[in-house]
């Protein structure tokens, strides 16, 4: 992979997708087994609903949302429950996750609901949020939070504006694209639902200029419901352009503060992948149980995009496009940037799942001996969260929490644009990620004691406070009766 250009805030870099986006979308084929894990969303994980050697139907809710944060999880196939047991994950590579086990019977009994499909003109806001939550809707591009609780959290008096996002940045990724070309109608009718739910005046679809395919079927989409609220903003192709605070600045030209969210100036971004979902499930009555996957890289022979269904093995999806070449060499998943390697193939879709990169030395840029920082600048001139990854480097060794804290290390996105370009070939990311958890720490710390401080403080000020109304009380029970008070 080659930088053509770096420029301010972002990379220019070479899309690698033509190889995936030249022939439409394609089914996955059906497997034996499906594997869910009830933690494959933000917050806690999913309760169960099912237990083993119980019959299910595909589109079933097998697991219910834990108290708080949470989603609902739902059958991919009909079949039988075999167990709910720890697997692994590609979302959680360090130890095994709790997961239902589904053996499929290929029939795809399905799961009548009868309150699933509804109008969403009908519903009140609360209760299209409520009945979104109902479908399992979780954020498509990459966070997997749970899009009811985002929409909650969002409402504010005037109504937030509405940002889909299909920015779609990163290398190799393409399951964006595809879905705007092809089903650009689900995508404008999920963003009408949630005009609705948010009681949004307006939506925005921003989406690089290097999709003209994409640009033109969600123009004809859009004209043909005729809904004035909804427009198209065409951002340039940049690496990271489609991080959620980087894309409102550049439609907004507002920034996010640092330390708060895009609620808190009014704007609610969803990916528009999820716009898709919650389309197939109000219109439809399909809960969140399949996803485009992006299968690609020089390691596979035969790349393309799948409508694969939650719980399939990485393992079928790559012999759904003509298995591994000779020169694969590493498995990750999601793009070349911001992706996590995986141990193998056995591993399930989640619904984070968004990209498969099979590659090989060619699609991956291979990392020299590291050398000391020479402050040349250049990562400060790509991060896009204008940072000075030098300085945050300088003050890890030793670890310096409050310049680093002053810096800005939270704020730090993990894109791998400093890394990107460090002729050093220092491995910044990798050591910003370690040591947040522990400035993290630090910073909860220092608020502790701050507290317990203030705490002390305010007990000593209530003790002297007590101390002289006590004495004022004793002086006067001393004084003589005819003596006058001072």
């Amino acid at each position: 992979m080659t930088t053509e250009e770096l420029v301010t805030g972002g990379l220019r870099l070479e899309a690698h997708k033509q190889r995936s986006t030249k022939a439409p979308i394609r089914a996955a084929s059906l497997t034996e087994r499906y594997v869910i894990p009830l933690d494959q969303h933000s917050g806690l994980p999913a309760v169960p609903l099912v237990k083993p050697s119980d019959r299910v139907r595909i589109w079933q809710p097998i697991a219910q949302p834990a108290p708080g944060i949470s989603a609902w999880l739902h059958s991919p196939v009909s079949g039988e429950v075999l167990a709910i047991e720890p697997r692994p994950a590609p979302h959680r590579l360090g130890a095994p996750t709790l997961s239902v086990v589904i053996a499929n019977d290929g029939r795809d009994e399905r799961f009548e609901n009868a309150a699933a499909i509804v109008s969403f003109e009908r519903l009140s806001p609360n209760e299209a949020c409520e009945h979104i939550a109902r479908g399992g809707i979780v954020g498509l591009g990459g966070a997997a939070f749970p899009t009811a609780s985002k929409l909650a959290s969002s409402l504010c008096e005037n109504g937030p504006k509405l940002l889909l996002n299909g920015a779609e940045c990163e290398p190799y990724i393409s399951c964006d694209e595809v879905l705007m070309r092809e089903r650009a109608e689900d995508i404008v009718f999920g963003a009408r639902a949630l005009l609705h739910a948010l009681c949004s005046p307006s939506c925005t679809i921003a989406i690089e200029d290097d999709v003209p395919d994409a640009h033109t079927a969600l123009r004809l989409a859009i004209d043909k419901v005729g809904d004035a609220r909804i427009r198209i903003k065409v951002v340039p192709a940049i690496y990271p352009a489609g991080g959620e605070r980087q894309l409102i600045a550049t439609v907004f030209d507002t920034e996010v503060p640092h330390d708060g969210l895009p609620a808190d100036i009014g704007v609610v971004c969803q990916n528009v992948g999820t716009a898709a979902a919650i389309a197939r499930w109000i219109r439809d009555g399909q809960p969140l149980v399949s996803r485009i996957v992006t299968v690609t890289g020089d390691g596979v022979r035969d790349a393309g995009n799948l409508e694969t269904r939650i719980g399939t093995p990485f393992s079928s999806l790559i012999a759904d496009c003509g298995g591994y070449t000779e020169r694969m060499s590493r498995l990750i998943m999601g793009g070349s940037m911001m992706g996590t390697s995986l141990p193998h193939d056995d591993l399930p879709v989640v619904k984070a799942t968004n990209c498969i990169v099979a590659a090989s030395s060619l699609d991956l840029q291979l990392r020299g001996a590291e050398m000391p920082c020479i402050r040349c600048g250049n990562c400060s001139q790509v991060c896009p969260a204008f940072l000075l990854p030098q300085q945050l480097h300088w003050y890890l060794q030793p670890f310096d929490s409050d310049q680093l804290d002053r810096h800005g290390l939270l704020d730090c996105i993990e894109c791998g644009c400093c890394d990107y370009v460090c002729p050093s070939q220092i491995p910044l990311v990798e050591r910003f990620r370690e040591a947040k958890p522990l400035l993290t720490r630090e910073l909860d710390a220092h608020l502790s004691a701050d507290a317990a401080r203030t705490r002390f403080l305010a007990r000593n000020e209530r003790l002297a406070r007590l101390e002289a109304e006590h004495r004022a009380k004793l002086a006067a029970k001393r004084r003589p009766k005819n003596e006058p008070s001072s």
